[in-house]
């Protein structure tokens, strides 16, 4: 009774694991004859690892261009998409008054040279007659005034009496004789009235004569006095600054003269160069072989000052500044290559290199980054300013790797393990997978699968792409 109980145990225990197994097969073959959405092999190759990011393609300068100097616009030159050379003119501001400066500034400097030449060379023979004529002329000056004070100082001569009293004399005879003769005219007439005026005269002229006779005798006033020493101290002082003049000719210019003489001529020569630069900037002109992009000004006005007259590009070549994650920039050096996607044009091969990283992180919507800048090879495609890119700067070639198409990959939702369905004959199994870098659709296989074992897609309610994450 014993073993027949053992033997029916066994015999359950029998039926139950081939009934389970049956039930697997069974589940694994549905599972299997279910119709895959993709397969794919798990194969051997070489990946790139990369740093992606996006930014604006940018000129390789784009400046606006102002004047220097004020004033108000006579010419433009050039219109909006003109292309020009470094150095051609693009507009050009009215120069009357400036061209007058320069010439101001012009003779100011001859006659600084002039002068400045004369010291070094000495006085002309010329020049040292003529200061030595000017010091003979002051000093008869002096004598001159000299004798008019002494002669007024020492009060009048007897010869200057005597002729006093005779001129007085022969006023009073002048006098009298007028009288006589008016007298002796009995009728009225005109020979009465030419003795009436004869005697009016001579008494003016006696009454003159009386009066200088008594200045004579009453000798010069003290005003006079001071008057003439005056004029004595005056022809002094000429006649020392012609002496003081004749000497400086003939011992010629001081050290001192002649440095300030020469700083006068530096000065004139800067308000010259300053007044040339000045004119010069009256002429706007292309720093560099450029396209014209915007022109804000007309003929006859004055330029506006909240915009910029001009906008100048050089699209001789081009760069794109990115910012790339704190995380990643560890990762990138000068000189590393970049493929460039542009989105305005699909088709374009556009290559570039790491030319710049910044030392300074900035802070991007919060996140902290740092920009790079990457320099574009030349390149047939029409790129042009501000179109946005898409660059992946190459950090790392991988070669012979295991990877899988990133489509392959599934991540479960309860537990976040990254799974594959890998075929094995009549069977689907998952199996958890470690994944390295992944770039351009591809995921690096670290562990969990080998070269050649087929993959295959299902669509599984409980888990979501690892191409999303």
């Amino acid at each position: 009774m014993r073993r027949r109980a053992i033997y029916v145990v066994l015999a359950l225990v029998l039926v139950a694991a081939v009934g389970g197994v049956a039930v697997w097969r069974s589940r694994a073959r549905r599972r299997a004859g279910e119709e895959p959405v993709r397969s794919t092999s798990v194969e051997r190759g070489d990946m790139l690892v990369a740093v992606s990011t996006t930014g604006k393609i940018q000129p390789a300068a784009r400046v606006g261009l102002a004047f220097e100097t004020p004033g108000r616009v006579a010419e433009v030159l050039v219109e909006e998409g003109d292309r020009v050379k470094a150095g051609d003119p693009l507009a050009q501001l009215t120069t009357d008054e400036l061209e007058l400066q320069v010439e101001q500034s012009k003779s100011a400097l001859s006659a600084a040279e002039s002068q400045l030449a004369q010291l070094r060379t000495g006085p002309r023979p010329k020049e040292i007659e003529q200061a030595r004529a000017n010091l003979r002329a002051a000093e008869a000056q002096v004598s001159a005034a000299v004798a008019n004070r002494n002669q007024l100082t020492d009060g009048p001569t007897e010869a200057e009496i005597a002729s006093a009293e005779a001129q007085v004399a022969q006023a009073r005879t002048n006098r009298e004789i007028a009288q006589d003769t008016y007298d002796l005219i009995e009728e009225e007439g005109t020979e009465k009235e030419q003795a009436n005026y004869d005697l009016y005269t001579a008494k003016q002229e006696l009454s003159a004569a009386e009066a200088r006779l008594e200045d004579v005798l009453a000798g010069p006033s003290s005003d006079e006095r001071r008057a003439a020493q005056a004029n004595v101290a005056s022809a002094a002082a000429q006649r020392d600054a012609a002496q003081a003049q004749l000497d400086k000719l003939l011992a010629g210019a001081t050290e001192e003269e002649i440095a300030e003489a020469e700083a006068q001529v530096r000065q004139a020569q800067v308000a010259l160069d300053l007044a040339r630069h000045t004119l010069q900037n009256a002429t706007l002109r292309a720093p560099f072989d450029g396209l014209v992009t915007e022109v804000n000004v007309t003929p006859g006005e004055v330029p506006p000052t909240r915009e910029q007259p001009m906008v100048l590009l050089d699209n001789s070549a081009f760069h794109i500044t990115v910012s790339v994650d704190e995380l990643d920039v560890s990762q990138l050096e000068k000189g590393q290559e970049v493929e460039i996607s542009v989105e305005a044009l699909p088709q374009a091969d556009v290559r570039g290199v790491v030319d710049s990283i910044s030392p300074v992180a900035g802070l991007a919507t919060g996140v902290v980054a740092y920009d790079v800048d990457i320099i574009l090879e030349p390149t047939e495609a029409p790129l042009r300013a501000d179109m946005t890119a898409n660059a992946t700067i190459i950090v790392e070639e991988l070669t012979d790797v295991l990877q899988i198409p990133a489509w392959a990959v599934r991540i479960d939702r309860d537990t976040g393990e990254t799974y594959v369905h890998r075929r094995e004959g009549d069977e689907i199994q998952r199996v958890n997978v470690e994944l390295g870098i992944r770039y351009e659709g591809a995921a690096q296989v670290i562990s969990g699968l080998s070269a050649g074992d087929e993959i295959v897609r299902f669509e599984d309610a409980s888990s979501f792409d690892f191409d999303s994450q």
